[in-house]
């Protein structure tokens, strides 16, 4: 089924002028420009365009496609449906991850500390600030918990990262949830450490004994991190891995419903990541530049088209079939200023149902 959505950009293609230079732009999330990475190697090398992409966080990326200084946007944040149409905007999913919390603290073994949901919304709220504290004890029996301060390590800037994160603390914790909420941007307590991306959030953990910050899953593995064990809404305790976010995937929403503006957090299934997240590709309704536009729809559906093999090089997950059909249906729907489709035209209707 992918080889008919890639013939069918290849056909509405013929029909429209070439681009003024070979190279795709696109800015936005800082977590998945290791996916946008792999895809413009390999893509480059199948096609002559390149691409040109800016790290430079979620919010910005929406600024710039609406700006129309880049072809495509990149959140880690999805649009709702009604902002998105008040923007102009068409929001469709890339790939999955996972945001994971990940320590600093002198004697504990790699991957071995184990939270509860509850408990990690508690330390990020300040009210357990010991690592030696009742709470952790309990939960981590037998382990050697120093008496330390713990330090939170917190993105400083707007982030989806941190959006997913306050999300499933907000899912598991009713204080959180009043407190702060969802949000990409935090009005955290002023002892906290802040932290310009998450390649600093890594930096800062690093050189802090006794902090704990946030960061996504590709960081982990990149930097031989210190990750944490979470307890799952089925009641294990799993560490971040692959099938953990495709086992998320599989039990939401995206995957019974077609709807993939609904987050992925705390979902049930025995091996399933509690914070897992997806990265969303923006691009506007009506494009005021066809031509630049599909350039970037045919960049997005080879990565789809190529999916596993470079999903798993850059560490993320691939979306099921069914997920990338209502994304195709999506940007069927785009058009240039005169009114005429520059989307998926061929695509069987029923494709993914």
């Amino acid at each position: 089924m992918f080889k008919h959505a890639v013939l069918a950009l290849a056909v509405v293609a013929a029909g429209l002028p070439a681009l003024a230079r070979a190279e795709v732009r696109g800015a936005g999330s800082t977590a998945a420009a290791p996916v946008y990475r792999v895809w413009s190697a390999g893509y480059a090398a199948s096609s002559g365009i390149t691409l040109s992409y800016d790290a430079v966080g979620s919010g910005e990326g929406i600024k710039r496609i609406r700006a129309g200084s880049v072809d495509f946007g990149a959140s880690d944040v999805p649009l709702s449906s009604a902002d998105a149409a008040k923007a102009g905007l068409v929001c469709v999913p890339s790939v999955v991850t996972g945001a994971v919390p990940f320590i600093n603290v002198p004697g504990v073994a790699r991957g071995q500390l184990k939270l509860t949901g509850d408990v990690l919304a508690r330390i990020f709220l300040g009210k357990i600030d010991s690592w030696d504290a009742p709470e952790l004890r309990t939960l981590n029996p037998g382990m050697a918990l120093p008496k330390l301060k713990i330090r939170l390590v917190v993105r400083a800037d707007g982030s989806g990262t941190t959006y997913h994160f306050t999300d499933y603390l907000s899912a598991v914790s009713p204080d959180w949830k009043t407190t702060y909420g969802t949000k990409s941007t935090i009005a955290w307590p002023a002892d906290t450490i802040g932290a310009k991306g998450s390649g600093d959030v890594v930096k800062a953990v690093q050189a802090t004994p006794g902090a704990i910050g946030y960061v996504d899953y590709n960081y982990v593995l990149d930097n031989d991190l210190n990750a944490v064990q979470l307890r799952n809404a089925s009641g294990r305790f799993v560490s971040p891995q692959v099938s953990g976010f495709r086992e998320a995937v599989v039990q939401s929403a995206w995957n019974r419903k077609g709807e993939f503006t609904a987050p992925l957090v705390n979902l049930p299934g025995a091996d399933t990541w509690p914070i897992t997240m997806g990265t969303f590709i923006v691009v506007p309704a009506v494009s005021q530049s066809g031509p630049r536009t599909l350039a970037a729809l045919k960049f997005l559906t080879w990565g789809y088209f190529h999916g596993d093999e470079l999903a798993a090089k850059a560490k993320f997950v691939p979306l099921p079939e069914r997920v990338q059909a209502i994304a195709y249906r999506e940007l069927a729907r785009i058009t240039d200023a005169s009114g005429a489709a520059i989307g998926l035209q061929s695509m069987p209707a029923n494709w993914g149902k």
